[in-house]
Formats: C-alpha cells, sequence, structure tokens
C-alpha cells in the first residue's frame, strides 16, 4: 500500500499544474518506478480498485505495457501465464471504457501474445473469453484492431526474426480466415451499432494492412459490399473510405487479384455521381477523391490499357481536382504525378489522355489565383497558399511532360493575351496566375525553342505594372535565363525591365529584380560583359536606395560577369569594386567620432558584399594579375586598423573574419608575408573579445599554412594557440561549455588543426593541458559536431605514434611529445573515464561510439593499471535509470576480463553492451508515463 500511495501521490502532481520542476521530478520518479519489480503487483491493484482515480488506473495500465515489452525477461513461464491471467481479468474489467485504458491493456496483451509462445492460440481465447457477449465485444475488436499493427511495426518487442516469422503465422496467417467471418458477422448482426460496425472496419484495415486477409478472400465474404454500402452512412464514411482505400491499395498486383478488381471497379465508378450529390460537402468529397485516387494509382496499368472501361475513374479524379476546396485537389496529385510518369513510357498518349491533362492545367492555373480580397487571408494562410503554390506547380510540369513543354507554355501565353486583350478592367490575378505558371513550367523549357518562348518575352514589357504581376515577370526572366544565354538579343530589354524592377516602391519586387539579375549574370556572364560599366554606374546612383538583400543580390551578379572574363579584365574590375568598398572600410577606421550603429551596419553590409564576390569569384589561381601584386597588401592595411579599432563589435567580427578567410584563398601563398600579422591580431582580437570566429580563422590558416618552415609564422602559431587557451581558461572560469558553444567548437577544430599541421607546436606547450581539459569539458555539451571533435582530439592525442612508436629508433621529437602527454592522461584520466562513459549512456551520437572504443583501447593498452582503478568509481557514478546495478557489475567484469587476456576487442563489446542496455533503457523513458496511446 506504501507503493499504490506513493504513485498516487506522484500522479496528484500532473493536476495541480505546478511549476515545471516539480512535473519533472513526477515524471522521474514515476518511470524509475515501471522499471522497478513492485511495479507488477502495485499497479495490479490500482487498476483493480474501484476507488482507485482514473488516472491512476490509465498508469497502471500504461505500466503493464510498458513492462511486458520490456521486462519479460524477468519472470518465468508459470508466471507469465499468471500475467496473461491477470491482463485478461483487467480486460474484462474496463471492455466498456475508459477507451484510453482499453487500448493500453490491449497493446499490453497483444505484446504479451507475441512472447509468449506457451499462450498457443490467443486470438482464440480472445474470441472466447470476449465474442460472446455483446458488450465485451469492442474489446475483442480493439485487440484485433492492435495485434497485427504491433507485430508489424513495434520494434521494441525483444524477439528474434525466427520467433518473428513463427508467431506471425501462429498469430495473424492461421486465424486470418476466422477473424473475416468474425468481422463479417459483427458487421452484420442485427442491432449492430455504428461504433461497432466503424470498429470492424478498423480491424479490417489493420489485417489488410499487414497482408494477413486477402483481397481475393473477399469474394465470398459480404465485408466489400458492406464497406461501399457505408459509404452512404454519415457515422460511417470515415472508417469505410479507410477500409475501401486499403482493400484497393491489397489489389494492385492486378494480375494476381483480377477476379476482385472486377467486383471493385464497377463500384468505384458507381461513386461517380456521388461528387455532385456531395459536392456542398467538402470532408465526403475528400473521402471520394481518396477512394478515386487509390484506384487510379493501383490500376494505373489498366487505365492505359483499357481506357474506355477505367476512364470514368479519371474523370472522378479530375472533377476532384477541380474542386473548389484547396484541401481536397492535392489528394489527387500523386496519381497524375505517376500516371504522366506512365504515359511517358508509352509511344503514343491515348486522346482521353491529353484531354485529361489539358483540362488539369486550366484547372490548376485557376487554382493559382489568388483571392480578390487579399485581406480575407491571415498571414498564415496567406504563407500556406504561397506555399500550395508550389506544389500545385509540380503538377503543371506533370501537364508537360504528357502534353509536351510548348503547348502548355502557349495555352498559358494565349491565357494572359486573352486576358490583356478585354481591356484594363482585367484584374491582376488573371495575369499573374498564368505568369506563375510560366515560372513553374520554366524548368521543362527547351533553350533552343524559336516558337512560344520568344512571344513570352517580348510580352513581358506589355505587362500591367501592378506590382504582383511585375514580380511574376521578373522571376520568369530568372527562371528563364538559360533560354535567354542563347537569346543574348533579348538582354538590353530585360535587364531595362529588371533596372525599373529596382526602382519599384514594393520590396519584393526589389527582391525580385535582384533575384532576376543574379541569375541572368550567373547564366548569361559572357553576353553581359559589355554591360559592367552600366552595373557600376547602377550600383553608384541606385546602390543607397536599395535594402541590403536586394544588393548582396547584384554584386553577386556582377561577380558572375567578372568570373567570365579575360583575367587581366576580371582582376582590373574586380579590383574597381572592392576598392569602393575598401575605401569606405577605410574611411571608417580613421574617422575622429565613435561609429554609430547605423555606420557600423552599413560597413557590415559592404564587408557582405565583398565577401559574395569572393565567394563567386574565387581564385585567380597562383600566378596572380598584375592588378592583383599587391592587393592583398593593401587590403591588410587596411583591415589591421579596422579590425582593431572595431573588431570587438560581434558582427563586424563575424563579417569580416569571413572577408579575410576568402581573401586569403583568393590571393594563395603569396600572403605568406602577412600571415604573422593576421595571425597575431587573430590571437589579440581572441582576448579582448572572446569572440569564436577568430579561432574559426586561426584554424582555417593553420590547415592552409600548417606546413610552412618560415620561422616567423610557425612563431605566430605557437603564440596564437597559447594566447588562446589561456583567454578559453579564463573564460571558463566564468561560463560553463554549455554557454560558449561556439567557442569550444572552434577553439577544438583549431587543436585538431595544430595536431595535424603544427605537433611540434602542439605537444611541447604548456597549453597542452588546457587543450585536454577543455577537450573533457566539451563532451558535456549535448552538441553532436562538438563531441565529435573532442572525442576526435581526445583520441588523436591518445592513439598518437609517439606512445607506441613503430620504428626505432623513433623520431627526435617523438620522446618529448611522449613525455608531454603521459602526465596529461594520468592527471585527467578518471574523469575523462567518467566522462566517456557517462556520454555512452547518455547523449553520445551513435556514431561517435567507434572513436570512444578507440580511446578506451588504447587505455587499457597504455594505462591498464590507472584504468582499473579508474573505471570502478566512474561506473558506479553512472545514474541507475539508465544503467542497472547488474550492468553495471557484468561491464567492469567484461573490462577487466578483456584486460587480464590482452583481448583489447572485448572492450569494444563490454561498451557496446552497456551502450544497448542504456539506449533500452532510454527507449522505454522516452514515452512518458501519462502518455498513451489511442
Amino acid at each position: 500500500m506504501a507503493n499504490v500511495q506513493a504513485v498516487l501521490s506522484a500522479l496528484e502532481v500532473f493536476s495541480q499544474a505546478p511549476e515545471k520542476a516539480a512535473l519533472d521530478r513526477a515524471n522521474t520518479w514515476l518511470q524509475d518506478f515501471q522499471h522497478s519489480s513492485e511495479a507488477w503487483a502495485t499497479c495490479n491493484v490500482l487498476l483493480l480498485s474501484p476507488e482507485a482515480p482514473t488516472a491512476a488506473k490509465l498508469f497502471a495500465a500504461q505500466t503493464f505495457r510498458a513492462k511486458v515489452t520490456y521486462d519479460l525477461a524477468d519472470m518465468s513461464s508459470t508466471d507469465l501465464l499468471g500475467l496473461r491471467d491477470t491482463l485478461l481479468t483487467a480486460l474484462q474489467t474496463y471492455h466498456a471504457g475508459p477507451r484510453t485504458i482499453l487500448v493500453q491493456l490491449c497493446l499490453a496483451i497483444s505484446a504479451l501474445a507475441i512472447q509468449l509462445p506457451a499462450w498457443e492460440d490467443p486470438v482464440g481465447t480472445m474470441i472466447d473469453t470476449f465474442g460472446t457477449n455483446p458488450a465485451a465485444v469492442p474489446a475483442l475488436l480493439q485487440f484485433l484492431t492492435v495485434l497485427p499493427e504491433e507485430l508489424t511495426t513495434n520494434s521494441k518487442i525483444p524477439i528474434t526474426d525466427e520467433e518473428y516469422k513463427e508467431r506471425s503465422a501462429r498469430l495473424l496467417t492461421m486465424n486470418a480466415p476466422r477473424v473475416t467471418e468474425l468481422l463479417a458477422m459483427y458487421l452484420q448482426a442485427p442491432g449492430a451499432s455504428f461504433a461497432i460496425q466503424t470498429q470492424v472496419f478498423h480491424a479490417l484495415s489493420s489485417w489488410l494492412i499487414a497482408g494477413e486477409i486477402p483481397p481475393m478472400s473477399l469474394l465470398s465474404s459480404p465485408l466489400l459490399a458492406f464497406a461501399f454500402q457505408a459509404l452512404d452512412s454519415e457515422d460511417l464514411f470515415d472508417a469505410a473510405v479507410g477500409a475501401v482505400c486499403d482493400i484497393i491499395h491489397e489489389t494492385q498486383e492486378v494480375d494476381d487479384n483480377m477476379p476482385v478488381i472486377e467486383v471493385i471497379v464497377p463500384q468505384v465508378i458507381a461513386l461517380k455521381p456521388k461528387l455532385q450529390q456531395y459536392s456542398d460537402d467538402p470532408e465526403r468529397i475528400k473521402g471520394f477523391a481518396r477512394i478515386f485516387t487509390e484506384a487510379g494509382e493501383a490500376y494505373r496499368s489498366l487505365l492505359l490499357h483499357h481506357p474506355d472501361t477505367f476512364y470514368p475513374i479519371v474523370e472522378a479524379i479530375g472533377e476532384c481536382a477541380a474542386y473548389h476546396d484547396l484541401d481536397v485537389v492535392p489528394v489527387t496529385f500523386n496519381f497524375w504525378m505517376r500516371l504522366a510518369q506512365s504515359i511517358g513510357k508509352k509511344s503514343a498518349v491515348p486522346p482521353l489522355f491529353l484531354e485529361a491533362y489539358q483540362a488539369l492545367m486550366a484547372v490548376i492555373i485557376r487554382h493559382l489565383h489568388f483571392p480578390n480580397d487579399m485581406s480575407s487571408l491571415t498571414g498564415q494562410e496567406a504563407d500556406n497558399f504561397r506555399s500550395f503554390r508550389h506544389i500545385m506547380g509540380d503538377t503543371l510540369k506533370d501537364c508537360c511532360f504528357v502534353l509536351g513543354a510548348e503547348k502548355c507554355l502557349m495555352a498559358t501565353y494565349e491565357m494572359i493575351t486573352n486576358g490583356l486583350s478585354r481591356g484594363p478592367n482585367i484584374s491582376w490575378q488573371e495575369i499573374e496566375a498564368p505568369l506563375f505558371a510560366l515560372r513553374s513550367m520554366g524548368a521543362e523549357v527547351d533553350p533552343s525553342d524559336d516558337q512560344v518562348v520568344p512571344k513570352i518575352m517580348d510580352l513581358i514589357p506589355r505587362l500591367p505594372l501592378h506590382p504582383r504581376v511585375r514580380y511574376a515577370a521578373l522571376l520568369i526572366i530568372a527562371r528563364y535565363s538559360e533560354w535567354i544565354n542563347k537569346h543574348p538579343d533579348y538582354i538590353p530589354a530585360q535587364l531595362q525591365y529588371i533596372s525599373a524592377g529596382f526602382e519599384d516602391s514594393d520590396t519584393e519586387v526589389n527582391a525580385a529584380a535582384g533575384q532576376a539579375l543574379k541569375y541572368l549574370c550567373q547564366d548569361c556572364k559572357r553576353h553581359l560583359v559589355e554591360f559592367l560599366p552600366q552595373l557600376h554606374s547602377f550600383l553608384a546612383t541606385m546602390g543607397n536606395k536599395l535594402i541590403q538583400e536586394d544588393k548582396v543580390q547584384v554584386y553577386e551578379a556582377i561577380a558572375y560577369v567578372i568570373s567570365a572574363m579575360p583575367m587581366e579584365q576580371a582582376a582590373q574590375s574586380l579590383r574597381t569594386f572592392s576598392l569602393d568598398i575598401l575605401g569606405r572600410v577605410h574611411q571608417m577606421t580613421v574617422k575622429t567620432t565613435p561609429a554609430t550603429k547605423e555606420e557600423l551596419v552599413l560597413i557590415g553590409n559592404d564587408l557582405e558584399n565583398l565577401e559574395v564576390m569572393l565567394g563567386v569569384i574565387q581564385s585567380f589561381g597562383e600566378q596572380l594579375p598584375t592588378a592583383c601584386q599587391n592587393t592583398y597588401q593593401e587590403a591588410w592595411a587596411v583591415f589591421d586598423p579596422f579590425v582593431a579599432k572595431y573588431g570587438t563589435d560581434y558582427h563586424i567580427c563575424e563579417r569580416t573574419t569571413r572577408v579575410l578567410r576568402l581573401g586569403l584563398g583568393f590571393f594563395g601563398s603569396a600572403t605568406l608575408p602577412i600571415i604573422p600579422s593576421v595571425l597575431t591580431r587573430l590571437g589579440v582580437s581572441f582576448e579582448a573579445t572572446g569572440f569564436s570566429s577568430y579561432l574559426w580563422l586561426v584554424g582555417k590558416i593553420v590547415a592552409r599554412y600548417g606546413n610552412e618552415e618560415d620561422l616567423a609564422i610557425r612563431a605566430a602559431f605557437k603564440d596564437v594557440y597559447e594566447r588562446s587557451s589561456s583567454q578559453l581558461f579564463a573564460i571558463l572560469q566564468q561560463k560553463s561549455p554549455q554557454m560558449i558553444p561556439d567557442v569550444m567548437e572552434d577553439y577544438l577544430q583549431m587543436l585538431i588543426q595544430m595536431i595535424d599541421f603544427t605537433p611540434d607546436i602542439f605537444f611541447p606547450s604548456p597549453a597542452l593541458a588546457i587543450a585536454f581539459r577543455a577537450a573533457m569539458a566539451a563532451l558535456t555539451l549535448v552538441h553532436s559536431d562538438i563531441v565529435f571533435a573532442a572525442l576526435d582530439l581526445i583520441r588523436t592525442i591518445l592513439s598518437h605514434e609517439c606512445l607506441q612508436p613503430t620504428v626505432q629508433p623513433p623520431p627526435p621529437k617523438f620522446p618529448i611529445y611522449a613525455a608531454a602527454i603521459r602526465p596529461v592522461v594520468e592527471r585527467e584520466g578518471a574523469e575523462l573515464s567518467g566522462l566517456l562513459l557517462s556520454g555512452t549512456v547518455g547523449d553520445f551520437p551513435e556514431e561517435s561510439m567507434p572513436m570512444v572504443v578507440t580511446i578506451f583501447r588504447v587505455l587499457s593498452s597504455l594505462w591498464p593499471t590507472q584504468l582499473l582503478a579508474w573505471l570502478p568509481p566512474a561506473v558506479q557514478q553512472l545514474p541507475p535509470a539508465m544503467v542497472t546495478d547488474a550492468v553495471k557489475t557484468t561491464f567492469i567484469s567484461d573490462v577487466n576480463s578483456a584486460m587480464q587476456s590482452r583481448d583489447y576487442d572485448k572492450v569494444k563489446y563490454a561498451l557496446r553492451a552497456l551502450r544497448r542496455a542504456s539506449r533500452k533503457a532510454r527507449e522505454r523513458r522516452r514515452v512518458g508515463p501519462m502518455d498513451g496511446r489511442e
């Protein structure tokens, strides 16, 4: 009774709406209790106690389900049969509900039936126990519904593949005929309620999906006919739709199921008039759409080979696609896509299907229309509609696949011209929707087309100036840029249209103009070289009027054009645009008054624009053009004082380091003379700010220049390594690793590069001790990339060849490295072992386990005595909820055995077993004790 009261007290917390900490404590206690052996008896008392609250009874049922799934190994065969009887008694008690408890008990009984071969005929037992009492039939039907689902989808039930096959055959296959007859009987029983009939359909679907009721067997059963008849019932409609769809789905092997298909198809076609009958009921129409599209997909080959017979199904799907409610329309999309793929494999398209896709294209374009009153949509509704338009655009591509892009484009073009011919009273929606369609179908356009696309391009300048129309037209230019590249005569007109788009007062039009310019310059860059001065003038006159997002697109566009120039000309052009930006950076540096926030934002935007240009052009190679010979020195002379003055601003730091990284890559080895100065500035800046990006750039520089023998560069590497390590140590005195994940990651990545390229600096330095402790601290973060980096660093240190040289005599510096590593490991080994084990049973990603195994193998090989002392206290600190005492004892025993036999592979198996046990416990806890399954 003490346990009962403890459970009731913990559950009561959930009804009081307390603070989160109290809820977490109660939840954790209940999870731990579910793991205990006392839970069996306690939950039996709660479940069968009339005065226990409903929440306690539900918890008891959930606990039985969890323990049947995870803890049956604790029980003898006799106890298991007793557990079966306990659960059956409980189900008899709750056969009338509550439903949540009923479901949990059925799930528990199903899991037990799967794992208990001694229970020879669970289905028969359930039918005999519950099938003869009409009041208990809902419990039986619930069991019959969840049993196939548990067998086919619950991977947590611990049975082998062979056991699964045997139990599946005994539980499902052998019982399928009996269950089919039983479901038919309940469906037709006099006075059967809608609730019972709905359950019958759900059970039927479950057995069909599991593949246990062959569709052909339904020819001799009233279930098939009744499923179609039930579509006329408002109460049974949803369940009947599900059952009919599942029956159709299971007949998609048409050669094996033709007799039943010949019965199904006329009944499906007979539903077509109901689309008119229920035209005002979107939910009904959606259900019929599911049936028609399921039939269309399952019988696709029959549609194409026997269109006269099956085409009414396509017509019905077309009606559903044309329905006004946009929740119904996408139900049909998968059918149109798959049918288009099948049609594409035929040498000729049957005329009926050409008509279907022509009608579909017109329907989709009609659905693309924005509402006349845009204010009728909420913000979320407008976003959802915009997203849905792109999905509809994919269906237009299916139309192109069947009809041909030229025919679709021409039909859409004619919609626009016909609309324009009606004069100024036409709504912008009538123009914008087909424009959007042209954009969607642009991916299907032949870049060599000389029939339709020229008409579209000639049409664009004549379109109305409404912002939505202009936006759509600009994005057509962006999409058709490959075609324009093959028809460069259109470039001047398109540039003029794009330029006008930048002057529009609508910001979305400006953004579309930026996108159009970017793609035009990207795909037509060789044709646009002569327009570069015009683009430079455009930036000079319009640049200040553009928002940054649009200006970035312009700079990116310009960079594409520069990349197409001869090298010397390209270098001079890049210098021209870069010096504009560097000039403004220099002016910021020398100004005597403090920079305003707005000025810092503007200069950050300038740096972003320079970054974008360098990102596109990337490099001119090692042989720099004349215009670039000394530019790196000039640029660093601007950046060094700028970083010194403004590098304490986070956004300036971010922008500057990104530009410097690209700049160093652009100039390559020519920058060697300034590398020491760059490293010094980065080290000083990290000391002053703690910003991780400075370390990120140091890591990139080490990776690029780490093999250089220049003494000044190597001294700079040592200086920045020790400065940054000391600063990180100071930061960690004030902040936890969880507060500075970006700093931890970039510091670790820098160290990984240093081990690879500068071990002579990394190992002998006093900073090694800080580096090792930082890596251990990083293991406490729940962040996969950081954990990977930390484990990689620790593994690389511990497995360095200096500790076990493979050649004699070893390289001269190896004894120095080993003498630096050993005391660090011996000092930190106990804590490291604990962190590794904690991560193994905790949050380490699965992919990191090989590194953990390697680390422990090295420790067991090189520090065996110490490891045997480190492990027991580390293992005892693991949370009991994740690792039981028995698992801990087994782990220690397995590691001892591995080390005594010097078979270090056994260490891997011991860690894997520990990990598996903790995963099992974690999986069990993932579904909280107050979660249920409906």
